[in-house]
């Protein structure tokens, strides 16, 4: 039953994933991947929250946090993606834009997981420490 709830979590992720993607692409343009940048940013974060609770309280049960981790986050983000896009980026020229996918994605991503794992540890505190 664990593993139908995570492939169903997959298929969350995966959706998301499009709809994310084509909505960046709608309203930022396509020139740059910013539904990728974005999809992995969120990713991170949420990773970070969710394994921080799920952890350390009794607010994610077990099964719950591997849905939402392996599952959704598992579909959601993007790093195949974004290694295509980045050499995509260097195959058309880009220098510049691939440098800049390669560093704002892996310095954001780094930096909103530490926030992710803040924000987890904060709410830890305000339930008491479920």
């Amino acid at each position: 039953m664990r593993l139908l709830l995570i492939c169903l979590g997959g298929a969350v992720g995966t959706g998301a994933r499009y709809l994310i993607g084509g909505l960046a692409a709608r309203w930022l343009g396509p020139e740059f991947p910013y539904g990728t940048l974005i999809i992995n940013v969120l990713g991170s974060f949420l990773i970070g929250f969710i394994q921080q609770v799920g952890l350390t309280t009794l607010a994610i049960p077990e099964t719950t946090r591997l849905v939402l981790t392996i599952g959704v986050m598992g579909g959601l983000t993007t790093y195949s993606s974004f290694s295509y896009e980045t050499i995509r980026l260097i195959e058309n020229g880009s220098w510049l834009g691939a440098a800049a996918n390669i560093v704002l994605t892996t310095c954001l991503c780094l930096v909103v997981c530490v926030l992710g794992l803040g924000l987890g540890r904060l709410v830890v505190g305000w339930k008491g420490g479920l």
